[in-house]
This record gives C-alpha cells, structure tokens and sequence, in this order.
C-alpha cells in the first residue's frame, strides 16, 4: 500500500482553503504534493489576454456603438441596443478570468497546485471562444475598429503603461516566492529572465512614444468648432427642425445632413434609403416600407411622423432624459424640407454641409438632382453661399461656374495641388484618417479639415491636440463643455510622471524580492 504523505489540510489554513475552494471546488481535501516550480495555467493566461484586448477595443469603439446598432438594425429589421450588451458581456467575461487568474496566482505563491474545477474550464474555454470569435468577426466586418483603437493608444498610452508597470509590480510578489523554492538555477532563469526582459522594455517604451497631447505650454491650437451630425441626435429625433434647433442652443457651429429628392423633385432630409428606421411608415403604409424614400412624392411623405420613434427606441445608450415638453415636440416632428433647413442655418449663420444622395434608376429627377438642389439652394432658400460647404464631387466644376461662393469641400485626401487646383478650402474626412501631420501639410495652404463623426471627449481630445479645425459630432451638447483637451500635459510633467513611476517599481520590486 503506497502511503499518502500529509502535507497539510486545506481547512486548518483557512486563506489557502478559501483560494482553493474558489478555483477548484476542494473545500475539505488533503494537498498530496507541492506543485513544481514554473508550472502556470496557460489557458487562464490566454483567455485573459484575448478577453483584455476585446474589452479595451469594444471600449474604445463606444464612439461608433450607434453605426454598431444601426447595422444590426438592417439587418435584423428591429432596434436595440446590442453594442451596451456586448459591452457589458465582455467585461463580466473579463473580469471571471481575471479572477481566476488571480486566484492561480495566489495559489502557486503559496506553492499549491493548480485543479482547475471542471466548471472553470468549461467557463475559460467559453471565454477564449467568445473573445477570439469576437475579435476576427470585427475584423473582418468592422476592420476600420482597429484604426481607432490605435488613435487611442496616442492619449491613452502614457496611462496604460502605468498599469503594465503596476500589474509587473504585483507579479513580482508570486514570482520571487516561485523563484526562491526552485531547485536549480535553470529553472530559475527561465522564471526571471522574461520576466526582467519584459520589465526592461517597459522602462524604456516611453523613448519611443508620441502622443499629440503631450506639448509645450502655448502651442496648443484653438478648439476645433463643433458641426451637428444630422443636428442633435442624442437630444431629439435627427434629421428633424427640432434637431437642429438644439444644436444651435447648445452653440453648435454648423448643421450637417442628408438630402434625398421626392418624387416630384423636392429635396427633403433623410439618411436612410428607406424611410423605415425614422418614420411611422410601417403604420401608414405597411406595404411600402422597403421602399426607396426617393420614389415617394413630397405630399405623401408629409403624412409621415418623424419623432415618435426616436421616444420608442432611445437610439443612443447616453441619452438624455427628455423634458416632457421636449417628448411633446419630438412626438409632433415630420420629414424636413432643404429648403426650411437653409433658411433656419441662413438665420442663425451657421455653417451647413450635407451628403447629396442621387435618385434611383427610373426617378424624374435621376439626371438633374444637383441642377434641381442647386434651385433649392440659390432660388428658394436664399441662403448666403459662403455658409454652404459643397461636398458633393460630381459636377464640381459647373456648381462652382454657377455658385462660386460656396466652401469647396472634398470628402477624401489628395495631394495639396490638386486640391488647390480644384479650389478645395476644406476637408471632410472619417476621423480614423486623422493624422496631426496631415492635418499641418494642409492647413499650410490654407485648407481647413473637418473630422465625423466624433462624440467621444477622448477622440475629441486628440483632434483638438492634433489641430483639427472642426468635427461633425453626435454630441454638441457634451463636447462644448471641454474646456481643454483630456490627457494634455507638456513633456516635462510627463518625464516626471515616467522617471517617478520606473524609481518606484525598481524599489517596491527590490524589496519583493530582497523579503
């Protein structure tokens, strides 16, 4: 009979029976043997990894979790929310694998082995298949995510490496206690030697660094001027009067939109092909919501209510709640006309940019839709042509013969000659094209840029310290209060921060280790 050696009993020390009891579901058993030096749970690591890259992407991309449930809603033909659902999954994930991560690691300090309860497992390996899954579905279907996550890493990078070096501090805890119970010097080295090579790579990634935000006192440009994306969509139904009247109470610069022409050729407010997502035609006309919005005459699309689904679906996880004298005027919004937008930008003297959608095949207005907006615009708004920034590019050339007062604006990067060429004076670019040396070359001869849509303070941030001159945002009503950019500091204060925060790991992993 091969006899068990008692080492010790989980319950008469109550920490290590606690550890053990939440990883591996061993509240009353005996520990045959010690576990071997350098032994780790590779799974718990991975998942943790995976699901920690998920969750700071799927962070960063809460400035486009609207686009996020706008595709969903086309695709599945009912509105919800599912970008705070995923949001609020991944980070319950994340935060059961870093517990047991924790846990693991307390275990092996006390030199405990590593039985993983069979529950654990299963929990882990759902965790590595959500977040991988996750992660190649948004590449492949949202790969432009990853252009913001590294825009993020220029503002937030200074911080996250404070945290690699806080999490390295406390793993030195564990490792010193795995290092100092190893038998053989080998053994030894494998532990330390990643462990100080990782450290050193740490204490030195500052040299390397770049963030915008980070300059000397008194370089920093003016704040970029606000545009309101479809109005004020967080505040009131977009693309609506009311929309756009918040946005100018809330000091909003400019009005950006969508124009579509009826039918019978008036030019009317609308983002969507269909009229489905922003109207009630599913009551009025339930056989025609699949319909082009184009192919309905002015007169019809009058009956329409514009406001009452944006009370029903709350399109935004930040909105605001609604006085009821506001809920009130939302409920009574219709589909707006171009004309009366351009009139109430012209009264205010706002700046106006819109997406001109072209009619679809068989329209009356198919071939002449820039001619019939262009009547709109000089005719029958009367609007002052240095508000209107002119986006559209086909026909450049004869709108600027017959309105040569309009901002040219051009809607992608070009060489600076052609631009001038064209008299472009402004860019209408996607925030991820955003590039502080660009945005130089072309302010140089005098080309302005504007970036959409950004409703994120730290994206703001960044567009602010990269001298962005204005952006097209979700939310006016936020960003106006920013006062100066998150995470500005000159390069002094952060040299200090860094110097400070390699001294005090160096110490506080000496003494570990010294103990």
């Amino acid at each position: 009979v091969v006899r068990r050696r008692l080492l010790q009993r989980y319950e008469h020390q109550p920490f290590i029976s606690c550890l053990a009891g939440f990883y591996s579901c061993r509240w009353k058993r005996y520990q045959r043997r010690r576990t071997e030096p350098g032994k780790c749970c590779c799974k718990t690591v991975n998942s943790f990894c995976f699901s920690l890259v998920f969750l700071y992407m799927w962070g960063e991309a809460k400035n486009d979790y609207n686009n996020f449930d706008w595709y969903n809603y086309g695709n599945l033909g009912f509105w919800f929310l599912w970008s705070l659902v995923l949001l609020i999954v991944a980070a319950i994930l994340f935060m059961y694998i870093t517990l047991l991560l924790v846990l693991a690691m307390c275990l092996l300090a006390e030199g405990q082995q590593l039985h993983l309860h069979w529950s654990h497992k299963i929990g882990t390996f759902l965790v590595l298949v959500f977040s991988i899954t996750a992660l190649f579905i948004f590449s492949v279907l949202w790969g432009d995510q990853w252009k913001t996550v590294r825009l993020s890493f220029q503002v937030t990078a200074p911080y996250l490496h404070i945290g690699a070096i806080i999490i390295m501090v406390l793993l030195s805890w564990p490792l010193a206690l795995h290092a100092i119970r190893a038998d053989k010097k080998v053994v030894q080295v494998i532990i330390l030697g990643p462990y100080l090579a990782i450290l050193l790579f740490l204490f030195l990634i500052p040299l390397g660094m770049y963030s915008p935000c980070i300059r000397e006192m008194g370089t920093l440009g003016p704040k970029p001027t606000l545009i309101g994306h479809r109005g004020a969509p967080m505040l009131a139904p977009e693309n609506t009067e009311m929309s756009f009247q918040k946005t100018i109470e809330h000091g909003g610069d400019g009005l950006e939109t969508d124009v579509t022409i009826s039918y019978d050729g008036v030019p009317f407010l609308m983002h969507d092909s269909t009229l489905r997502r922003t109207t009630n035609i599913k009551e009025v006309y339930p056989n025609d919501t699949v319909q082009n919005a184009a192919l309905f005459s002015w007169d019809t699309l009058q009956e329409l209510n514009a406001g009452t689904w944006f009370l029903k679906d709350k399109p935004f996880s930040c909105m605001s709640s609604l006085s009821r004298a506001d809920e009130n005027q939302a409920m009574n919004q219709s589909i707006y006309k171009l004309s009366n937008f351009l009139r109430l930008a012209d009264s205010q003297n706002k700046l106006v940019i819109f997406d001109l959608y072209r009619p679809p095949e068989k329209h009356p207005y198919r071939n002449s839709w820039i001619n019939r907006t262009l009547e709109v615009i000089l005719n029958e708004s009367g609007i002052r042509p240095h508000l209107v920034l002119w986006l559209e590019n086909d026909m450049r050339s004869f709108v600027q013969s017959v309105a040569p007062g309009f901002q040219q604006t051009m809607g992608s990067k070009a060489p600076v000659e052609d631009l001038l060429m064209d008299n472009i004076v402004k860019l209408n670019l996607a925030y991820t094209e955003m590039s502080s040396e660009d945005i130089r070359k072309y302010a140089e001869a005098n080309i302005t840029t504007n970036f959409y849509v950004v409703n994120e303070p730290w994206l703001f941030s960044l567009a602010w310290c990269s001298g962005a001159h204005s952006v097209t945002t979700n939310a006016v009503h936020t960003l106006k209060n920013l006062s100066q950019p998150l995470f500005l500091m000159t390069p002094q204060q952060y040299n200090i921060m860094w110097i400070l925060t390699d001294l005090t790991s160096v110490l506080l992993i000496s003494l570990i280790f010294a103990l």
